[in-house]
């Protein structure tokens, strides 16, 4: 096998993506840190700032989401996605829209980008919809695949919270705008993605 490396820095929701579907692969990472005032070296590789940054002999994959498309493709087995065509295309659809519309909110909080109360009110109404898909179910789509990968780093500071020493003003507005009541569903999903390894 290849070995493959990847830039991180710390308590990075896109990283945590990745550990997550390598470690559920048995596919081993060396981890390469870098400092998130100091992006110089991510650039030099993938011509952008952002980690993380995958490096596996001469080919180099920047992007959190087509990371995981890599991986999915290197290592097939256990795979991410349902083996019914349906199903997949529905778990497909899932990830684009947390990627493309769903993390635009907490993102325009942060930037200060657009109305930051109706970005709050978005994510609230969305805690709503995460509960729903867990409705009988241990994952977001029954099994543990894609949709799980994609959303728990996100997602788990409405039920972990700030780690100690993470000071990122991002994952403040996910903890703020996120409120759980104390049954939500989305607790034990949380509880049960974190216990999963990591690579």
């Amino acid at each position: 096998m290849v070995l493959i490396r990847c830039l991180r820095i710390p308590f990075s929701t896109n990283v945590e993506r990745v550990a997550l579907a390598a470690g559920y692969k048995g596919v081993p990472i060396e981890w390469i840190d870098i400092d998130p005032g100091d992006r110089s070296y991510a650039e030099e590789l993938s011509g952008q700032p952002l980690v993380p940054v995958l490096t596996a002999g001469d080919e180099v994959v920047s992007d959190s989401a087509r990371i995981l498309d890599w991986l999915e493709e290197r290592f097939p087995e256990p795979s991410l996605l349902p083996s019914d065509a349906a199903q997949r295309a529905e778990v497909r659809i899932f990830a684009d829209w947390f990627n493309r519309v769903w993390k635009t909110f907490p993102n325009g909080i942060n930037d200060g980008v657009g109305d930051a109360a109706v970005h709050a009110s978005e994510m609230r109404r969305a805690v709503g919809l995460f509960e729903s898909l867990l409705a009988g179910r241990e994952f977001l789509f029954g099994s543990f695949g894609l949709a799980d990968v994609t959303a728990f780093p996100f997602l788990e500071y409405a039920s972990l919270g700030l780690s100690p020493g993470d000071d990122d003003p991002f994952h403040a507005v996910l903890v703020e705008h996120m409120p759980l009541e104390g049954d939500s569903p989305l607790h034990a999903w949380v509880a049960r993605v974190d216990a999963l390894p990591r690579s």
